[in-house]
């Protein structure tokens, strides 16, 4: 920075940080200006002169805060000079021109709009200019701006002429910042002006249509629909339709894809437009089907679709630009298919068509009849980016109808995908999930949720595939596997059809083995697959060397030791899961004797190096406190025997079973966990408990007076750090009167402030900026 430059006075500076600090902070702002000021003391990190800037554009966007900044020149002084890119990196320039642009930077912005080649720059000196333009037109005080262009501010004029002289240029990124330019002020200026600057510079617009090719078409679709969008333009009057249209018209059909998706989102839009937006996306699947057909027939596309575009054909000529253009569109019709704005009528049965050819055509089934089919076949060959796109739309499509045999073909391809040894891991994750949605799609006979004939032939088919799967040496195929087999266990568990061909099949046993399974996503999906199967009565007894209690122990046994014993935290998470819906649930293995079943899930989760275990122990712990109390729950339709409410007594014999899993225990200790979100749920479930046991539910407390000196001593301990002290045998007195002196509420509002709610503070932030250049001492700073 140069030599001399003058420091804000501290009067000045105590005005303008008392907006936002406290006095502290305004002492220390002096000192730092006298270091930005000095070129001898560089600073070592820009991110914190980002913050600073930051700091600085949220006083200079209010009214009263800018008359102080205008009051105190050294200060502005200061912060224009930080325009320089010679002196700052590109993203501090960037805040300095959002800071200092509502002074006296319009000069600067077009300076930079035209020759910088920092996109960071760039686009903030694009959003200054709209907001100095936005200011400038918020009119005299006590009425409106004028809405006859010449009759502007000076300020805006100078900026449209600006922005005109831009969409004349013959150079691209120039013509590219106009338009983002107004894109922006569109997007963030809804007032009548609006119009009126969009009828004066819609024809240069226009004009750029008239060049081959048409330059900044990205920009120019943004800057489109954001008119569009414009609740302050009427687009009927101002001849926007008729610029989409002919937008839509002259460009390719790669780039006129998002402008037409666009166009069919609006809420009002000509039918004539929405036909031809329509057309512009199902062009190149029409192309397909028109390619592949075996008879010169009608493809069921609406008529016009294929050439709609000057470009047709074209693009399905090179793999590039085939793919690139086949992928876009179908993922802006799956994008289009859930909203109610789409097409009426929906090509449903073409679309479910082009989706299974282009899956052919990919995987090597396709026959094409013509040379362009076989042409398009050789460029698609194993493409595993369409075959992704295409399962995933094939599975939105899902939501739909489809004639018989069409949806026959769809269930042929995807088991020719599952099938395949050559589907990749990602194509064979989306194949089983546009399998489940089809299968939860297929038609249900009235008052059953079974699945239909058509779809359990189909599930004959895919069982030995899944077998096959579950024993693949790719882990992301065993994982994706047993995720779907949890998906069709969930939901068809309780159905007879299923289970009988999900018992006659070896997919039972191969998941159990996957437990073991050397990959540890593998053996955590492998948990949560057994934990359904047991819900739902499918699980086979785990069987394996590796442990004591022979081939007939139970699931329970074996989810305990993963808990126990395994290094990885996402197994152990999953047995948390699994545990917390058996209790929920009610089920066999824990029914039985759920106090000890949670006393001994809690004692080894409270050890746990994993705070998202300790956090589920929390919840399990929840679940069991609401059913001890007697708390009205969900109950699960398959649970093996009925919840058991708890029945109302008095209150220190309703939580004695609390007291004897040592439910307290962990609940206090989690209290002072180093971890956030384990502290946020305990102290959630300590509240609860105290408004439960607070309330007129009949709950009678005891009038005894307990001794809980040793118990605070040692919660004393734990919040400083030591966590040695035990707790000791504690009694349902006891709890209740530590319950009565914790500040929960106090404990919770202090947990919920962010991690770096001190750190993120304006003397924090100058404190370390200081610090960087020696002006403190290192105690003095917070080094966040």
């Amino acid at each position: 920075m140069t030599e001399g430059l003058p420091v804000p006075s501290p009067a000045g500076l105590a005005g303008i940080s008392s907006l936002t600090m406290d006095p502290e902070c305004s002492q220390l702002l002096p000192a730092l200006c006298a270091v930005l000021a000095d070129p001898r003391q560089p600073m070592a990190d820009d991110t914190c002169l980002e913050k600073l800037l930051d700091w600085f554009k949220t006083i200079t966007e209010a009214g009263s805060s800018l008359l102080l900044l205008q009051e105190n020149p050294c200060l502005v002084e200061l912060l224009c000079h930080m325009l320089k890119p010679q002196d700052l990196s590109s993203r501090v320039l960037s805040f300095s021109l959002r800071l200092t642009g509502v002074l006296a930077a319009q000069e600067d912005c077009f300076q930079y709009l035209q020759e910088d080649s920092s996109l960071f720059v760039a686009s903030a000196a694009g959003q200054l200019l709209v907001h100095i333009l936005g200011l400038s037109m918020q009119g005299p005080a006590g009425g409106p701006p004028s809405l006859e262009a010449g009759d502007w501010p000076a300020c805006a004029q100078k900026i449209v002429g600006h922005i005109e002289e831009s969409l004349r240029a013959t150079a691209t990124p120039q013509i590219t910042q106009a338009l983002n330019v107004l894109t922006t002020t569109f997007g963030h200026c809804h007032d009548p002006w609006t119009q009126v600057l969009w009828v004066q510079l819609s024809p240069l617009v226009a004009s750029l249509l008239e060049k081959d090719p048409v330059p900044a078409a990205h920009s120019l679709v943004d800057l489109l629909l954001s008119v569009a969008r414009s609740p302050g333009l009427s687009s009927s009057s101002c001849g926007l339709w008729e610029t989409l249209a002919q937008t839509l018209s002259r460009l390719s059909p790669t780039q006129a894809g998002p402008l037409a998706l666009g166009i069919l989102k609006l809420q009002d839009c000509p039918q004539a437009l929405r036909a031809q937006a329509f057309a512009v996306l199902l062009q190149p699947l029409a192309c397909v089907l028109k390619a592949t057909a075996q008879d010169p027939g009608p493809s069921g596309v609406p008529p016009g679709t294929v050439g709609a575009s000057v470009a047709a054909g074209t693009p399905l000529s090179s793999k590039a630009a085939c793919v690139g253009l086949l992928c876009r569109s179908l993922a802006h019709l799956e994008l289009l298919l859930p909203l109610p704005q789409r097409p009426c009528p929906w090509p449903q049965a073409p679309l479910l068509g082009a989706a299974v050819t282009l899956l052919q055509l990919c995987g090597g089934s396709a026959r094409p009849a013509c040379d362009t089919g076989r042409h398009l076949g050789t460029l698609l060959l194993g493409c595993v980016r369409v075959q992704r796109a295409a399962l995933d739309f094939l599975g939105a499509l899902s939501d739909g109808t489809g004639p018989r045999e069409l949806v026959t073909q769809v269930f042929a391809v995807l088991l020719e995908y599952l099938r395949s040894p050559d589907s990749s891991p990602t194509v064979l994750k989306k194949a089983f999930q546009a399998t489940f949605r089809w299968l939860l799609s297929s038609p249900k006979t009235p008052g059953c949720w079974d699945l239909d004939p058509h779809a359990l032939l189909f599930l004959r088919d895919l069982l030995p595939v899944l077998q096959k799967r579950l024993c693949s040496p790719c882990w992301e195929v065993r994982d994706s596997s047993l995720e779907f087999l949890t998906q069709m266990t969930r939901h068809w568990g309780g159905q007879a059809g299923f289970r009988h061909a999900l018992l006659a099949s070896e997919v039972p046993k191969l998941t159990e083995q996957l437990l073991r399974d050397p990959e540890s996503y593998v053996r955590a999906s492998a948990v949560t697959a057994m934990g359904q199967l047991s819900s739902q009565g499918l699980c086979v007894p785990p069987a394996g060397p590796e442990h004591p209690g022979g081939p007939q122990k139970s699931l329970l046994v074996e989810l305990l030791h993963i808990l126990s014993t395994d290094s990885e935290g996402f197994p152990r998470r999953a047995v948390m899961q699994v545990f917390t819906q058996w209790l929920r649930d009610s089920h066999a293995d824990v029914a039985g004797d759920a106090e000890q079943f949670v006393a001994g899930v809690l004692q080894v989760a409270s050890q746990d190096l994993d705070w998202e275990v300790r956090a589920q122990g929390l919840e399990l712990a929840l679940v069991f406190l609401e059913q001890t109390l007697g708390q009205p729950r969900s109950h699960c339709p398959y649970a093996v025997t009925p919840p058991v409410e708890a029945p109302v007594g008095p209150l220190a014999q309703a939580l004695q079973p609390l007291c004897r899993v040592r439910l307290f225990d962990f609940a206090f200790r989690a209290l002072f966990d180093c971890d956030r979100p384990v502290a946020q749920k305990s102290c959630d479930l300590l509240l609860f408990l105290r408004a439960k046991t607070a309330s007129p539910s009949g709950l009678q407390e005891s009038r005894s007076s307990p001794d809980v000196a040793s118990v605070e001593a040692a919660l004393q301990s734990w919040q400083a750090g030591d966590q040695a002290q035990p707790l000791g045998d504690l009694e349902p007195e006891v709890v209740l009167a530590v319950l009565r002196s914790l500040d929960l509420e106090g404990l919770r509002g202090a947990l919920a402030e962010s991690s770096d709610h001190v750190e993120r503070s304006p003397q924090s932030l100058l404190q370390d900026m200081l610090a960087t250049v020696g002006v403190l001492g290192e105690n003095e700073a917070d080094c966040y």
